[in-house]
């Protein structure tokens, strides 16, 4: 059985069947089969792509079946023949016969005629070719287009596209998000030196300080890295730690909190930092066990610089006014960062976002009461949606007198070459 294969379509039956999340299952079924290497890589790309581009696979699927109905289990296998035959360096033949192996294998006989005829048809064109068969025109509708050219749901195109502020930029967006990221480093400062990430393999990223583009191989194979003083995170979420940090601040700066903490990668970088500054952080999470990833995350900062918590964000144990300078992390859709989380623009509905959006207000209201006057709030979320961002920023601000805002940033993967993040500063002022 080859292996690879077989480990890809487990990850995607684990999505649709249990829900489970591709970044998380897959690392623990790697290690089920025994991949490593190259081996790693092809089931790694296979799983996800085969979950990212399923909106436009499916239709693709759909226009060579003579019946319209299909087992999901066959699906599943189709979408992985599918993205072969389109979107990798496969040979057709390859393609075609390991499909059809891997449903003998996993669900029966029956269904193999039927996967070959699938496949065969598929390969006879191009995917440029099938998009222009299965999508609408872009000259009719370009969002139409978008949406099932770059497989994303059409709420989810029209969401980007209000908060880039015109379909100019939306198919580079669209394509940026279907591509593989790539793996980023950060060296915690005090703790590990860039110059110790590119002698593993890693470039220096163009805007975080402590940022490196690690340019192969498995990250976990670095000292830093195992040991806790460097770790894999986003240039984007490195520069909103670094926004809370670098606010200027006048008068007393030794108190920080990160009141959303979970997993952990902001706040094991700014505990470093808190700790070079003669600053204590609180890694405030609410979820046990997440609290217990920020534990992990933190583990190699001096435990005298950082203090991980357990809790009700909206129902804060601290006094009003204890800390200097406040992260808040949001909960969000996360449509911010698709690239690395492939079914969550499927799962996602506009409903939810409406749920997010009162609990990241009264989060940013916890955040704001929680700095003393004349601290600073950095609100940001991995969601680019204007309701999530600017509207909940604008809300808030809006209704307090002791407010202001300083500045404001929003990262793009076609801009940046990083998630979608935003982050605004706001600054309490003190009233008379």
């Amino acid at each position: 059985m080859d292996r690879p294969r077989r480990a890809a379509l487990e990850v995607l039956t684990a999505v649709r069947v249990d829900g489970a999340y591709a970044n998380l299952v897959l690392p623990q079924v790697l290690r089920k089969h025994r991949l490593e290497g190259r081996d790693a890589g092809l089931a790694t790309e296979l799983a996800s792509g085969a979950i990212r581009m399923h909106g436009l696979y499916d239709p693709i699927i759909d226009a060579c079946l003579t019946k319209p109905r299909l087992q999901p289990e066959v699906r599943d296998v189709l979408r992985l023949g599918v993205h072969q035959l389109l979107a990798m360096r496969v040979p057709d033949h390859a393609a075609i016969s390991t499909s059809v192996d891997l449903v003998r294998a996993t669900v029966g006989r029956g269904p193999a005629g039927l996967v070959n005829a699938v496949l065969r048809k598929v390969s006879r064109q191009d995917r440029g070719t099938w998009i222009e068969q299965v999508a609408p025109a872009p000259d009719t509708d370009l969002r139409d287009h978008l949406a099932v050219a770059e497989s994303h749901p059409r709420w989810v195109v029209d969401e980007l596209a209000e908060a880039l502020g015109s379909d100019d930029e939306l198919g580079r967006l669209l394509a940026a998000d279907n591509a593989p990221p790539r793996v980023t480093l950060v060296a915690r400062p005090g703790l590990a030196e860039v110059a110790e990430l590119e002698a593993a393999g890693g470039t220096r990223t163009s805007r975080s300080p402590y940022g490196v583009v690690l340019d192969g191989g498995d990250p976990g194979d670095i000292a830093a890295v195992a040991e806790g003083r460097a770790g894999v995170q986003d240039e984007g979420s490195q520069l909103v730690a670094l926004a809370m940090a670098d606010a200027p601040l006048a008068g007393r700066d030794e108190r920080w909190l990160d009141l959303c903490a979970g997993p952990g990668g902001k706040a094991a970088l700014l505990a470093s930092l808190a700790f070079r500054r003669g600053a204590t952080l609180v890694a405030h999470e609410r979820q046990p066990h997440r609290a217990a990833l920020v534990a992990s995350a933190v583990r190699a900062v001096p435990p005298e610089a950082v203090h991980v918590l357990a809790g009700d964000g909206t129902r804060p144990a601290w006094v009003p006014g204890t800390f200097d300078r406040v992260l808040v992390d949001a909960p969000c859709s996360g449509l911010g960062a698709l690239r690395r989380r492939p079914e969550s623009r499927w799962r996602r509905t506009p409903e939810d976002v409406e749920v997010l959006v009162g609990l990241q207000q009264v989060l940013l209201d916890v955040a704001l009461e929680s700095v003393r006057p004349g601290g600073v709030v950095v609100y940001a979320t991995c969601s680019p949606v204007l309701t999530e961002t600017v509207q909940v920023v604008e809300a808030v601000v809006g209704r307090r007198d002791d407010v202001e805002e300083v500045d404001r940033f929003q990262l793009w993967p076609h801009r940046d070459g990083t998630d979608a993040m935003f982050a605004a500063t706001l600054r309490r002022r003190a009233l008379a």
